[in-house]
């Protein structure tokens, strides 16, 4: 196995906004008329975006989207970016213990605005140097989809052969594999229910791992045998 890149989901991998986000989801549903648990929430709708996030709650509810649940999501987003959400466990340290040498990217479901700024909040902005890419911004079809990671190995010219995705969520990894990556199915964040491991192993992934620490041991294992990952056999 050759490693010349990692891409990185955002919500769930770095940052821990999953839960968060799909309480504040389950509750905004259920005050409009339509009970929704957290679980129901995190089953449906983690890690779809745009028209794809839009069409699954509108199958949940057996309607069209209630006019104020925009309005509602909109206020609690901005409220989230100005206050900031803590990072995934291990996440901040394992961004800044990668060598320069080893190219890196995002390639996320959220809006750049809102990666942006956690980024920043989170102190690792300059890690990725404006290397970050929306599956509503940057391409038609978002994940699961796997034109999303597509476009960012190419963007940082990496070949997705040789690329790494850390994901969490089946519509992700869905995607990471489909483009025909090495993934790596992360079970960090407070989203991670006790058999969440098993739901992406189902899915085909090989490597799952419950914290950061495994996949630089991983990355430094590879380095250590046979030099495939830039800057990784100084570690």
């Amino acid at each position: 196995m050759t490693i010349e890149a990692i891409i990185f989901d955002f919500d769930g991998v770095l940052l821990e906004s999953e839960y968060a986000g799909n309480r504040h989801l389950a509750e905004t549903l259920t005050g409009l008329g339509h009970p929704t648990s957290v679980e129901d929430s995190m089953a449906n709708f983690m890690g779809l975006a745009g028209s794809d996030f839009l069409d699954a709650i509108s199958a949940w509810i057996g309607g069209p989207v209630p006019p104020a649940f925009h309005a509602i999501r909109d206020e609690e987003d901005d409220r989230m970016i100005r206050e900031g959400i803590a990072p995934v466990a291990g996440a901040v340290d394992f961004v800044r213990g990668l060598s320069p040498a080893l190219p890196r990217a995002i390639a996320s479901s959220s809006s750049t605005r809102w990666i942006a700024a956690h980024l920043d909040h989170l102190g690792i902005g300059d890690a990725f140097d404006g290397r970050i890419f929306s599956g509503r911004e940057h391409v038609a079809r978002g994940k699961p989809a796997p034109d999303l990671y597509l476009h960012a190995a190419q963007a940082i010219g990496a070949d997705i052969r040789n690329t790494l995705i850390i994901e969490d969520s089946p519509v992700g990894v869905t995607g990471a594999l489909a483009s025909g990556a090495h993934v790596v199915g992360l079970c960090v964040g407070q989203h991670c229910a006790p058999d969440h491991d098993a739901r992406l192993r189902a899915l085909g992934v090989e490597i799952v791992v419950k914290s950061f620490d495994e996949i630089a041991l991983f990355l430094a294992g590879l380095a250590t045998h046979s030099m495939p990952v830039p800057g990784y056999a100084s570690r």
